[in-house]
């Protein structure tokens, strides 16, 4: 709280005193059943909630964000029904806006945009408040089964392979829809829903990162990325550095390209420029922060899923109607740059890391600015960028 962090607080799982039944998941065990007495899990949340009013005051709680449950309709992190999970929903929203009315709560907090029509139904139609709707997704789900967890029937790389380029645009711009019109907040995302996933440590994940956030900008309120790190306890901790967990840094804390990639977007004004041209794996965004800002931001990216076809491109940019560039300089994530698990790789991938290995990859993994030369004439700026496969190059001008 003290650095301007705001909680979203995933009540689950289920304590065992309040338990209607003993299927738990992952090694710390998470409970996964219904309350065996709704009154008795409503008075634990009241209570639960009213502490953290009574000792951050409502002025700050009410920043908070209530989520009710993770992924209910997985049988692995619910064994009750869908009804289960709305009588779960609704008793939860009793209990916190008991507390005070104006704390937030919302659902249902399911995998793959799951039960949104159906849950929004059913509060509408059962007067339960619903303050933001939220939901997860990856874009391996399509080939999942619909109520498991995992699909072991086909590997990541032949789901990815199988699924479609900016599909989890595609599914946000239809879940915002189902949502009519309540604030949409994606919990869970990333590149795949595999915890052991190689392209998780690799710049495709970069490219895919920034080329997902800036196209699904303006249809969420927020999208959270699964997650900041690899130490990351749903399962065991390999000690292997680049493992393919879903985190933004290895064990070590080194940044890997996602985290990068994070960095790159993160700096982006917040205006968008319009932008003429169309490629199959190359995408273009053109960001200032306003009309006075003197420098415009140029971000690119090559991608294209597994087994696609794709090249490294000769990119020709043309900024019409600028003044003369003072400096132009390009930040670049690839194969050759922000690649830390290259120089793991290089160095025979060891099992275990001293702190010079670590401060080295710490090294490799830097966004470094190389300078680029621009041509003007006509009020027009025009500069050429090479983008390898599974590439981020975020090219700034000045003026």
């Amino acid at each position: 709280l003290s650095i301007g962090m705001k909680p979203f607080v995933e009540l689950s799982f289920m304590p065992e005193v309040l338990a209607s039944g003993r299927t738990t998941v992952f090694k710390y065990r998470g409970n996964v059943t219904p309350p065996s007495h709704y009154g008795k899990w409503a008075a634990f949340i009241k209570r639960l909630v009213a502490h953290w009013v009574n000792r951050y005051g409502i002025h700050e709680v009410a920043d908070w964000f209530f989520e009710v449950w993770n992924e209910p309709n997985l049988k692995v992190f619910w064994t009750g029904s869908r009804q289960d999970y709305f009588q779960l929903y609704r008793t939860t929203v009793g209990a916190i806006k008991g507390v005070d009315p104006t704390l937030r709560v919302g659902g249902p907090a399911t995998a793959r945009d799951g039960w949104i029509d159906e849950f929004i139904d059913f509060c509408e139609t059962a007067d339960v408040a619903v303050d933001f709707v939220s939901t997860h997704h990856y874009p391996t789900d399509a080939l999942h089964p619909a109520d498991v967890l995992w699909n072991e029937t086909a590997d990541t790389e032949t789901q990815l392979a199988r699924s479609r380029r900016s599909i989890l645009r595609q599914w946000a711009q239809d879940t915002r829809r189902r949502a009519r019109g309540r604030p949409l907040y994606y919990t869970e995302w990333n590149t795949s829903s595999n915890p052991r996933d190689p392209l998780h440590d690799e710049p495709y994940a970069a490219a895919f990162v920034a080329k997902t956030l800036l196209e699904v900008s303006g249809l969420v309120e927020a999208y959270s990325f699964w997650t900041f790190s690899d130490i990351f306890e749903e399962n065991y901790f390999p000690s292997v550095p680049f493992h393919g967990g879903f985190g933004l840094m290895t064990l070590h804390g080194i940044p890997k390209p996602t985290y990068r990639a994070f960095e790159l977007v993160h700096r982006l004004g917040h205006e968008r420029l319009l932008v003429d041209g169309l490629h199959h794996t190359v995408d273009a965004w053109v960001v200032r922060d306003n009309l006075e800002d003197r420098a415009v931001t140029i971000l690119l990216t090559n991608h294209a899923l597994p087994r696609h076809a794709i090249d490294t491109e000769r990119v020709r940019v043309a900024l019409v109607g600028a003044a003369q560039p003072l400096q132009a300089f390009a930040e670049r994530i690839d194969r050759d740059h922000a690649n830390p698990k290259r120089e793991w790789c290089a160095a025979g991938s060891p099992t275990f890391l001293d702190s010079a290995q670590v401060e080295h990859l710490q090294a490799a993994s830097l966004v470094s600015r190389e300078s680029i030369g621009c041509e003007y004439a006509d009020g027009t700026v025009r500069f050429e960028v090479i983008l390898p496969p599974h590439a981020v190059a975020a090219v700034t001008v000045g003026f």
